[in-house]
Parts: structure tokens; sequence; C-alpha cells
């Protein structure tokens, strides 16, 4: 019988998740399919419900809705208990719909394993939403200890660090000055997100070996990567852990560890 998987958000249209999946369904002669779930919050439980009628064998999730989804799932487990945000969705053998955490791994091996001396450097969150806790426990474990973060609104730092009682806050209406304290800026926000809003000012007075990290994939090149990699900056857009992150979810959901090649590479490019 024929698989079927699908991605939950709003708004969802822009994602490549179903061109990553099918295409390693056809490299390794999987029978599935992979769709977009465009979904508003009351609509969730009848989603899940799918799974466990068998209608869908899996889900990736996400923005607005990787902490929302923890309502209506059995159990998460792994790094999504530790984090709280849940980013693929699956079947246990116990027929109990479990909720995983891909994203920290995406991270972790996209970027946080290329950087020299990550012990001694400072990093700045920007974001407290769906994707920062994530970020938070993936720096975490990549060994800095020196992690800030800052939101427009303020409360949902604070509720952050309930969870993470390492963090430092740093208020929204200081991170134009205090970016220049950094080693490491990570945007965890939707701030440069293709048709969306983007930050209102300039990175400007970074520091020269600043390593700056969008976890936005579409477009590649946000505003701010275009100034920071202009000014000489080491910058990483988001591609490369949504590719690693969708890695590991397609691992759990078929136990195939599939390979990013550079044939999709070059396809995920093409459709950006």
């Amino acid at each position: 019988m024929k698989k079927k998987f699908g991605i939950i958000g709003n708004p969802i249209n822009h994602s490549l998740s179903p061109v990553l999946h099918k295409y390693w369904f056809n490299k390794y002669d999987i029978d599935a399919d992979y769709v977009i779930v465009e979904a508003v919050d009351k609509e969730l439980p009848e989603i899940i419900k799918k799974i466990k009628q068998g209608n869908f064998s899996g889900y990736n999730v996400t923005l607005p809705f990787k902490q929302k989804i923890i309502n209506y799932i059995d159990k998460v487990v792994n790094d999504a208990e530790l984090t709280g945000s849940v980013n693929t969705v699956l079947l246990d053998n116990d027929d109990s719909v479990i909720g995983e955490n891909t994203d920290v791994y995406g991270l972790q091996a996209a970027y946080l394993k290329e950087i020299d001396n990550r012990l001694d450097k400072k990093a700045l969150i920007v974001g407290a939403g769906g994707v920062a806790p994530s970020v938070i426990l993936s720096i975490k474990k990549s060994g800095i200890k020196n992690i800030s973060i800052t939101n427009r609104t303020n409360e949902k730092c604070i509720f952050l660090k309930k969870k993470f009682n390492f963090l430092n806050i740093i208020p929204w209406s200081n991170l134009k000055s205090e970016i220049k304290n950094f080693d490491i800026i990570i945007n965890a926000t939707s701030l440069g997100l293709k048709d969306g809003d983007d930050f209102n000012f300039d990175f400007a007075n970074t520091k020269n070996e600043l390593i700056y990290i969008d976890t936005i994939y579409n477009p590649l090149e946000t505003k701010t990567f275009k100034y920071l990699r202009e000014d000489g900056r080491k910058v990483f857009n988001g591609l490369d852990m949504f590719i690693y992150q969708g890695q590991k979810s397609f691992y759990l959901w078929n136990k195939i560890n599939p390979e990013i090649d550079d044939k999709l590479i070059e396809l995920l490019n093409s459709k950006l």
C-alpha cells in the first residue's frame, strides 16, 4: 500500500519538504507520496487522527505548530521532550503517535560541528518562536555555554528561560547595540522569509569574525544574510539545516539513512 507523508504548517507553500522527500522516495524505491497540509489550530486533532487511522504514515511540523501539536500526540521523546518542540510525527510499534525533534540534529550537523573553539564563543539567538528551543539545545549540546536570546515579545524569552535557566535575556530594544558582543548570531525568527518582513536595521558593528546562521532557506539569501556577507562576515543560510533535519526525519519513518548527494542539492537550489 502506498505510504503518505506530509508537512503541517501555515503558511506552508514555501516549503521544499515535498521536493526533498520525494527525491529520496524515488532514490530508494519507496512507494510513497508527500503533501503539504496547510492547517489551522482546530484541525490539528483530526490531522493527527489520520496517522492512527493509517491514512498518513508521518508528518513534519513547522510554524506555527511545533509546540501546539504536542497537545494532540501520545508522547514526546528525546530532543522533543527536552525542547518542548516537535517537528516530526510518527506511529511507533504500539500504535502510539510519537513526537520527535530533528531540528536539533539538523543545526548541529549543518553548522555547529564546523565552528572552531566553540567553547569560548558567545552566541545570540534572535527569536523565541517555534524553532528557538531546538536552536538553544543544539548550541548547548555543541559545548557553547554563553547563550543569550532576544525577541520582540520579551515574555517569550522569560518562558524559555524557565526551561533553559542558563539563558541570558537581551531586551529587543538593545539588540542593535548588543550585537557587537557576539561571536555567533542565529536568526530563529521568520524575519526575511519569502514575501514576509525583514529586520528594520542592518547588523552593523558586528565582530569581524562573526558567524551568522539564518534558519530561513527560502529565500536562500535574506537581506541580512546579503548585508553581512558583503561586509565580510561568515554566513550560512538555512538550507543545510533543512536538509539534515529532513534526513533524520526520513530515517525515523523509513529506517533508511538517505544520502545527501550533489543531484539533490542542485534540485533544491533550482526550486529557490
